[in-house]
This record gives structure tokens, C-alpha cells and sequence, in this order.
């Protein structure tokens, strides 16, 4: 029998690398000239993240709660990739990429978890 840590490792690493990324990029945009511009960025950044980790620790617990949090980790990501996208920073556009990215790693997740 596969460990779920195994089975969902490319979702854990996917929201471990989502939720480091969404940390480089709030902390970056508070050096931005126009911080308040900056502010829902920020926001869904530490959100993002807050979910990302949580999402990896409940996989990586084999918890009955993943799917669910994999599922709304998605949307924050999705949410999160649609607001940076709208910022021309470096780190907001691999921001944007890496929670497009995550975001269809955990919806994976989500529907191979649903066979289980």
C-alpha cells in the first residue's frame, strides 16, 4: 500500500514550492514604490501561502481533510495567480505561474483522492 506522502508527493512539493514563491512575492511587493497599489496582492500572497502549507501538511498527515483543503487551496491559488497577474513585477508574474501551477496540482489531487 502506497503512503499518501507517496502518492500525493507532487501535490506537497507543488504547494511547498506555491507557498514559498507567494512568501518571496509579499514580502517583495512591500519594496514596491506604490505599496497600496500592492495591497491585495500582499493579502492573497500570505493567504495563499497560509493554505498552501496547510494543504501539504493534511496530505502529508494522510488526513481525511486533504481533498477539502486541496479543493479551496485551488481557488486561493487561482485567486492569487489572477491578482499578481495583474502587476508587472518579476516575482509577481513567477507568483502568477507558480499558483496557476499549484492550482492544478491540488485539483488532481482532488479528483484522485475522490476514488479513494
Amino acid at each position: 500500500m502506497q503512503s499518501s506522502y507517496n502518492k500525493y508527493q507532487a501535490c506537497i512539493d507543488a504547494c511547498l514550492q506555491c507557498a514559498s514563491v507567494c512568501n518571496n512575492c509579499a514580502s517583495s511587493c512591500t519594496q514596491e514604490a506604490d505599496i497600496q497599489k500592492m495591497a491585495r496582492c500582499i493579502q492573497l500572497d500570505m493567504e495563499c501561502a497560509a493554505v498552501c502549507y496547510c494543504a501539504a501538511h493534511l496530505m502529508s498527515l494522510g488526513s481525511d481533510w486533504a481533498k477539502a483543503m486541496c479543493d479551496i487551496c485551488a481557488d486561493v491559488c487561482e485567486a492569487c495567480a489572477e491578482e499578481c497577474g495583474k502587476h508587472e513585477a518579476a516575482h509577481c508574474k513567477l507568483c502568477a505561474q507558480t499558483c496557476r501551477k499549484c492550482a492544478e496540482a491540488c485539483r488532481k489531487m482532488a479528483v484522485a483522492a475522490k476514488g479513494n
